[in-house]
């Protein structure tokens, strides 16, 4: 189900409360986060450009994006997630622990 890679992408942990986890990913070219779920909603911004291979345990497809893109995700998403480019790669993930919450908060 997942991507045979002995390299790890590498997490840096920047916040975690309550409500929200911050958490900057750097890649080495072919490094992966390894097989796993996302048990909240959950945003990516792209810090550089690159090739996010992504792999859904069936098959894998790449997305290319460019610096400053960002995208999101529902809860309940499980994958795993490789750096396709030729190059290091890197990304912002902001996990929203409790959706209710920070909808409230910006209304």
């Amino acid at each position: 189900m997942a991507f045979k890679c002995t390299i790890p992408a590498v997490p840096t942990v920047q916040q975690d409360d309550a409500d929200i986890r911050i958490t900057r990913w750097d890649f080495a070219t072919g490094a992966v986060t390894g097989w796993h779920r996302h048990e909240w909603p959950y945003f990516v911004i792209m810090l550089t450009d690159g090739i996010l291979r992504l792999h859904d345990g069936t098959s894998a497809r790449d997305v290319p994006l460019v610096a400053g893109q960002s995208y999101m995700r529902t809860a309940g998403i499980e994958h795993d997630v490789m750096n396709g480019s030729e190059h290091p790669i890197a990304f912002v993930e902001i996990e929203v622990k409790r959706p209710d919450a920070f909808q409230q908060a910006l209304a």
